[in-house]
């Protein structure tokens, strides 16, 4: 028998347990009969200050998220979500396709993951040249960029915003993000996206496509499209973007 609240679908999410913006999101773009449920990754030392201290933070993620997903498939979802994107790109292409791999031996589920939807998002809107913003340091970006280019996408531009911590990703206001996108801007780029699922973008990456007059992914809204397409689901929202909007 399905689920009385999930009957079309149980979608476990992963997510660290310093992250505030992905659930919410995630309820934002909820469609009927799916539900949401998170595995929480600890995160004991959400530092972010410095390429070493990236480094260090995705160690804690590669140790904790076994438990994160044996916590979530206890509600026996029927397919998995990253809501963290650094460790889908780390290791460019191979590095993300052993990630999936991982994950679905260790879930037996179908993933959606912010980097292979980032792509997948791509080829639907038809763009090949992108500008990449982050809010993590250069060595995070430079794994994005090794993944966009390994699949094939050049990638002109770019944006770190150096965030000190896994938390203060969301304190990142959008008057200080309408700024930086302007600034992404240029006649090399088809389309803009912003990786780092605690950057709250959905809304504002929307609004966004208006003044730009081309495609803004934010990864949530990209993670989930690839959930929903994945899964069956054509349901179309309004006034979150083109792709979920049109794809």
């Amino acid at each position: 028998m399905p689920d009385v609240a999930g009957f079309r679908a149980k979608m476990g999410v992963i997510i660290p347990s310093t992250n505030t913006v992905v659930e919410s999101d995630f309820a934002d773009l909820r469609i009927p009969g799916v539900t949401f449920h998170s595995g929480r990754i600890y995160i004991g030392e959400p530092n972010l200050g410095s390429d070493d201290a990236m480094e260090a933070l995705l160690a804690q993620v590669d140790q904790a998220i076994e438990i994160a997903a044996r916590d979530v498939l206890t509600c026996l979802p029927d397919s998995l979500i990253m809501g963290m994107s650094a460790p889908t790109f780390w290791g460019g292409y191979e590095g993300s396709r052993r990630f999936a791999e991982r994950m679905k031996r260790l879930s037996g589920l179908e993933i959606s993951m912010g980097s292979e939807a980032c792509a997948r998002a791509f080829e639907r809107l038809g763009v090949r040249r992108i500008a990449v913003l982050t809010p993590y340091q250069p060595i995070m970006r430079e794994q994005i960029v090794r993944y966009f280019e390994d699949c094939g996408f050049s990638v002109p531009r770019y944006r770190d915003l150096r965030c000190e911590s896994a938390t203060s990703i969301a304190e990142v206001r959008p008057e200080t993000l309408r700024g930086v996108l302007r600034e992404l801007d240029g006649p090399e780029v088809d389309a803009i996206v912003q990786c780092g699922t605690n950057l709250s973008m959905v809304r504002l990456a929307a609004e966004a496509e208006g003044w730009l007059d081309k495609p803004v992914v934010a990864i949530n809204a990209a993670t989930l499209w690839h959930a929903y397409r994945q899964a069956g689901f054509d349901d179309r929202l309004y006034g979150v973007g083109t792709l979920l909007q049109e794809h």
